[in-house]
């Protein structure tokens, strides 16, 4: 007799608080693919520094107001010299703006060495416990995030790239029918994303980002040799940029660096939707004006000359180069009516096309990564607890 009115007592105490069974689990918010024949819509809005990871709100308005268009997602850079933590702050005004944060996770020194965050470190498990706390934060946060490591690795100005990590050497490092330097970045890639899934952060999208051109051009510093797997990588990003400083001696088009790169990705991994994640071209170059390199990269993606591009975001930033103004670079579209103009008549005529906000919705319980998750319709999100 006790023990059924202690069963019944503990009933309507379970009743009262409404723990009627097992905790539901959380809710994961994942980013979805835009829908088919549309592209969305994104920026690095620039910075103060050149350091790239102090954007502010007022940065993503004043884009968004020159072009006339809302962005879908806001690009900067999570540099770790300055913090290895979570960019919760810069994260958070860009979810209340409406967009996702798309976030460079640079492991890398102050003077652009990897500092303590080399490559081989991160193979060895000495920067887990470290990612392990930036996956809880990212979990914690509850709603998409766009996520990548080695930016543009294909390219020798960062440290990740093969060439400080065993170059072509074939006796260093895993296979011998492979270039070390690669070889490695692939598995701390494939670490990186494997102790941040493992921590829970299945709220983001992995971007593998690389530049339309290798540099340098020499066999083993292909990019697809670069390529951590399908498993690990959802989207993948490409940089391909006009002049870049004034007194640059190049000029290269938009179109014919993505013609070339395009074939190689869709080759390497039909399944993967492509990004146009930086383009950009400054001003005051003698070659080329930034609104006549911008305009027929603009009507090429707009018209979907790729098909697989799911969208494009612009480098709106203007740095210092050396001592004379007059080298400056300069890609802002504030600062450029002409280029203004070019944004704002295309994105206008684009119309649906393009997508300004981001459309989410939770994974299946499946919990496979990429992009055969049902679309939903754009909306505005919340943090999920």
């Amino acid at each position: 007799m006790r023990t059924s009115v202690l069963v019944l007592v503990m009933l309507v105490c379970s009743l009262a608080l409404g723990q009627t069974g097992p905790a539901p689990r959380p809710v994961v918010q994942r980013l979805l693919l835009p829908p088919p024949g549309e592209l969305y819509h994104g920026v690095y809005p620039g910075g103060q520094s050149g350091e790239e990871d102090d954007i502010t709100a007022a940065d993503v308005s004043s884009y968004e107001s020159t072009v006339g268009k809302r962005v879908a997602w806001v690009y900067f850079s999570n540099n770790w010299y300055s913090s290895t933590r979570f960019p919760l702050e810069t994260a958070e005004f860009i979810r209340q703006g409406g967009a996702v944060p798309f976030i460079r996770l640079m492991l890398r020194g102050e003077d652009n060495t990897q500092g303590e965050y080399t490559v081989e470190r991160i193979l060895a498990g000495q920067c887990d416990a470290l990612l392990q706390a930036w996956a809880r934060e990212a979990k914690g946060f509850g709603t998409p995030l766009a996520v990548e490591y080695g930016t543009e690795v294909n390219g020798q100005w960062f440290p990740w790239n093969g060439l400080y990590h065993g170059a072509g050497k074939l006796n260093g490092y895993g296979s011998p029918s492979k270039p070390d330097g690669p070889e490695r970045f692939v598995a701390a890639y494939r670490r990186i994303v494997t102790v941040m899934r493992d921590a829970g952060a299945r709220n983001i999208t992995w971007v593998f980002h690389v530049d339309a051109t290798d540099d340098p051009e020499v066999g083993w510093n292909k990019l697809e040799n670069y390529y951590p797997g399908d498993e690990y990588v959802d989207w993948i990003g490409v940089s391909a940029y006009g002049p870049q400083e004034p007194m640059g001696e190049d000029c290269p088009g938009f179109r014919e660096q993505m013609d070339s790169c395009y074939a190689r990705l869709t080759a390497l991994a039909p399944a993967k939707p492509v990004i146009a994640l930086e383009f950009g071209c400054t001003a005051g170059s003698p070659l080329i004006t930034p609104e006549a390199w911008a305009g027929p990269a603009l009507d090429d993606l707009l018209a979907r000359r790729w098909t697989r591009v799911i969208g494009f975001s612009w480098w709106n930033e203007r740095w210092q180069n050396d001592d004379n103004p007059a080298h400056d670079s300069n890609m802002r579209v504030q600062d450029s009516p002409a280029l203004a103009e070019v944004f704002s008549t295309k994105l206008a005529a684009a119309g649906d096309i393009v997508v300004e906000r981001p459309l989410v919705r939770a994974p299946r319980e499946s919990g496979r990564f990429g992009s055969r998750i049902p679309r939903d319709r754009p909306g505005t999100f919340r943090p999920v607890r």
